[in-house]
Order: structure tokens, then sequence, then C-alpha cells
């Protein structure tokens, strides 16, 4: 009785959430083809010139899809923050340099477009789990995607993987496994540019930085790492911490009394000017 008591509750929240929000499905972002990678915008029905949040979702480069995410924006939508969840090309058909410039096209497609879908483009922020944050924080703050980071006000992590790759690959070079050869090919220089804790300076925008307790510690070693090298620019940073392992990171999300979502809108209360 009690489990589909909270069946119900639940479909009651996503029914309510729903109504009051507004979906745009398989936007284009890039000018290609037909076939190249799109986004979904979600917005409120009520309000114009909402804070804006990317999410780049997860899946170890070479998996994972925008329409597996709805709740994420949906629930957003429904607090009052306009919400984009973008495609990008995968590991084998892509590298990490190709995601990160398809994550950068989405930022300045966001910029230029997002004032049509009530959302401020002078409140822009990222966010992603695993690979998708560091996706995210890449295009920022590598300055060869062409991104001004004055552009982004805020980036938050959950449970971010790829911080610190130059580390990770010269304690476990890469191989065909996972398309990892692939997504970061054999050279110590491109694992170098391909990792955030080396662009980060007195202009990269401010963090909220979520790990799992429980995750990899390949993600824990990296984050800490980061975090450290972080400190030197943003030394009142302390990321939040919670129980889970690493997956359920992103799945606590879909639920919408979860206390992620207070978090993260004060977050961007702060930050948004």
């Amino acid at each position: 009785m009690r489990v589909l008591l909270s069946i119900f509750i639940v479909l009651l929240c996503f029914g309510i959430i729903s109504c009051s929000v507004t979906k745009k499905k398989d936007v284009a972002y890039l000018k290609t083809n037909e076939t190249a990678p799109k986004l979904n915008v979600f917005s409120s029905k009520k309000g114009k010139k909402m804070p804006v949040l990317i999410f780049v979702h997860g899946g170890n480069w070479n998996t994972g899809s925008k329409d597996q995410y709805g709740f994420f924006g949906r629930n957003f939508a429904h607090k009052g923050v306009v919400t984009l969840i973008p495609d990008y090309t995968l590991s084998p058909s892509a590298d990490y340099n190709t995601m990160t410039e398809q994550i950068a096209a989405v930022i300045q497609w966001t910029k230029q477009n997002i004032a049509q879908y009530n959302g401020d483009p002078n409140q822009v922020f990222i966010t992603g789990h695993s690979a998708g944050g560091h996706l995210g924080a890449l295009a920022v703050m590598n300055p060869k995607y062409g991104i001004n980071p004055t552009d982004i006000k805020g980036i938050i992590l959950n449970d971010a993987a790829g911080l610190d790759m130059k580390h990770y690959l010269e304690q476990y070079p890469p191989t065909t496994e996972n398309d990892y050869t692939a997504t970061w090919s054999s050279s110590p220089k491109v694992w170098q540019e391909a990792s955030p804790i080396y662009f980060l300076n007195a202009k990269t925008p401010p963090f909220l930085i979520y790990t799992g307790n429980k995750t990899y510690e390949s993600i824990k070693e990296a984050n800490q790492r980061f975090l450290t090298a972080l400190h030197t620019f943003q030394p009142d940073v302390t990321p939040i911490r919670i129980n889970k392992k690493h997956v359920p990171m992103i799945v606590q999300y879909v639920w919408p009394w979860s206390n992620r979502y207070g978090e993260v809108i004060n977050f961007i209360a702060r930050h948004k000017k």
C-alpha cells in the first residue's frame, strides 16, 4: 500500500510539473546536417528572463542520450530555470576534442538564442554528471574552444570524471577498452589539453562541486586534485559530499523534492549577476 501511494505521489508530481513546463525537442545547435546532434529545451510557461542551466549528460564518453534526462529538465524548468540538454557525438565516432567543440557550440547557441525560450543570456550556467562534467568544464576553461569565461556565471560538477585525464592516463594508459584510445589518443600532450585542471585561473567561473562518498576511487582522487588546485583561486569552495555511488548521483534528480535542486538554485541566485 505504501509503495502504491509513493508511486501515485510521484506520478502526480510529474503530472503537475509537466503541465507547467514547455519542452522544445531536437533543436539544431550545429549548422552541419540533419544527423548532427541536437538539444532539448525545457522552460517554464510563466515568467521571462529566467536563469539558464546547460546539462551535459555522462556515460563514459561513449554512451548516453539527452532523452534519458527529461526529468532533470522538467524539474529545473518547473522551479524557474530554463534548462538545455544537448546530445553530442559519442566515442568512437568522435574524440574528446570533437565532443568539447560541440558543447562549446551549445554555449554559443544558448547565448544567441535562449531569449526566445524566456531565458536570460546573461545568466548562463553549465553542469554535468560524470563525463558530462568534464566536457562542460573543459569547454568553458580551455581557451581553444573560444568561450569567454565571463559568459558562464558558474560551473556545477556532479561526480565529474576526467578532471585530470593526464594524471589518470599516465597511471592507466588508454586501450581500445571503453574506446579510450579513440577518445584520448596515446599522447600525454593531448591528455593535458583534455584536462580542465590545467586551465584553472583567476577568471575561471565559480564552482559548485558534488562528489559521491561511494563513487569510483579515480573520481574521488581527481576531484580532490582539482579542488586543491582550485583553492588557489577559489579558496572558499567546499564540495558537497553525498553518501551515494556514481550513478545514483544523477538519479537523485528524478525526485522534484531532492535537496540538490535548492542547492543549485541557491548557487545560481548568488552568482547570476
